[in-house]
């Protein structure tokens, strides 16, 4: 009975202090040491990056949808979905050993035989999706041209290079320089305007310049920071990290691969027009997401640091929670003048998804967290578990509810799905005594 009473004493004065870590800083010095700790920092970083990215995609996306046709714009958005598909499929874990194993490996011969065998299979992948687009997707039979599949292969290439960079800056706590990548990526939004003529494929062209012109930077940055790329090969890296990247990268797909698929789903199903309103609400309801993944990510950094584990899941907990739930707040009655900026129609068909998504963010959290833990803990089969639960969740409900509910039935799939995911890492949690 005494030694319970001390847990939870000794539980009690650990969330206090984690409490007072993120209170509001009173001067200048205590703002300046609050974000020289590399949790903050990097989340700050992370978080700039991701709203950045939100806000460059939303001046994209308004200036798309006033500039070109909607079918266009549904169009565009499966491309780049797809494209963002194979760069998730050809990763096979490797972004994620990059933080695990930047620490305790050379930087660059990691770095080096990440982008070697990400960009071959990216290639690989991207192939077989043309000469299969019928089958995957047959809205996207612009493809069959010669001109449009070797731009699509270009822009796939980069794209996938340009994730492993900021990736790289993030493993090495450096995320203000993948926040400067963020912001060259943005410039998509200069690119749209001299591409009117192409339709879709201006559109999708705008995305890819951009990718490429962030490469050329912030491969500049990473050698500034002491990562040299080469054309080298470290098996020894490849036959440690195995078990970690295959467990990672099967989690990674579960978790991401259904922005990717969700809507060419759309597509196939309602059509190109749906498929724009569907998309721009899922991408201003996104910026929610950034929160919680920011956090988890520089949790997931600071672990595999070796940081205190149980210290910094608290100081991440509440850190999220208390920038979510405002957050949540301010999007979800603010929502239709955001849609409504971009265009009435925008606002009209897309809102209700947009409110449903604003909810399923909470739920997220708590999975994010989670997966933090199992990466640090290097807990692969956990961490594949829930991931696939929640994914086949997603998946095989939006089919049904969107034949259902149209639209907004891929928002019920989100709440649901994340919801039991949170569920079980309740369960989890209770059963494995970490409090």
């Amino acid at each position: 009975m005494a030694k319970e009473k001390y847990k939870f004493y000794l539980i009690k004065a650990t969330i206090k202090r984690s409490t007072m870590n993120i209170a509001r800083p009173r001067n200048i010095g205590e703002l300046t040491q609050l974000m020289n700790d590399p949790l903050y920092k990097n989340s700050f970083f992370i978080m700039l990056t991701s709203i950045s990215s939100a806000g460059f995609g939303f001046i994209f996306w308004m200036l798309a949808a006033k500039l070109y046709l909607p079918k266009d714009v549904g169009i565009a958005t499966a491309l780049i979905a797809s494209m963002g598909l194979l760069v998730l499929l050809s990763r096979f874990g490797l972004d994620f050993s990059i933080i695990r194993f930047f620490p305790e490996n050379d930087k660059s011969k990691v770095f080096s035989t990440s982008v070697i065998i990400t960009t071959l299979f990216a290639i690989l992948f991207g192939v077989i999706f043309i000469l299969g687009v019928d089958i995957f997707s047959p809205g996207l039979h612009l493809l069959k041209s010669p001109s449009n599949s070797m731009l699509f292969i270009l822009f796939l290439i980069a794209s996938s290079i340009a994730a492993l960079t900021g990736i790289s800056f993030v493993a090495i706590r450096k995320a203000e320089f993948n926040f400067l990548q963020s912001i060259l990526v943005g410039s998509r939004i200069f690119f749209i305007f001299p591409l009117i003529f192409l339709g879709a494929i201006g559109i999708f062209g705008a995305v890819g310049i951009s990718f490429i012109l962030a490469i050329l930077v912030s491969l500049f940055f990473l050698i500034k920071s002491g990562i040299k790329p080469a054309f080298t090969f470290d098996k020894s890296f490849l036959n440690e990290a195995f078990h970690f990247s295959a467990g990672n990268y099967l989690a990674g797909l579960f978790m991401a691969a259904p922005n990717s698929v969700l809507p060419i789903m759309v597509l196939n199903i309602l059509g190109a027009e749906q498929t724009a309103y569907y998309y721009i609400a899922f991408a201003i309801a996104s910026l929610l997401f950034v929160i919680p993944n920011a956090v988890s990510t520089s949790l997931f950094v600071e672990g595999s640091h070796g940081e205190a584990l149980k210290r910094t899941t608290i100081k991440s907990l509440l850190t999220i929670f208390a920038l979510l739930i405002p957050a949540i707040i301010i999007l979800y009655f603010s929502g239709g003048w955001l849609l409504g900026i971009i265009g009435t129609d925008y606002s009209e068909n897309g809102l209700e998804l947009l409110r449903v998504m604003v909810l399923a963010s909470i739920f997220l959290a708590v999975n994010s967290i989670y997966f933090a833990i199992k990466r640090i803990q290097k807990d692969v089969k956990g961490l594949v578990l829930l991931s696939g639960v929640v994914f086949a969740l997603l998946l095989c409900l939006s089919y049904a509810f969107i034949l259902a509910f149209g639209i907004v039935g891929v928002g019920y799939a989100w709440v649901v799905s994340y919801a039991v995911g949170a569920a079980v890492v309740v369960v989890m949690v209770w059963r494995e005594r970490w409090v």
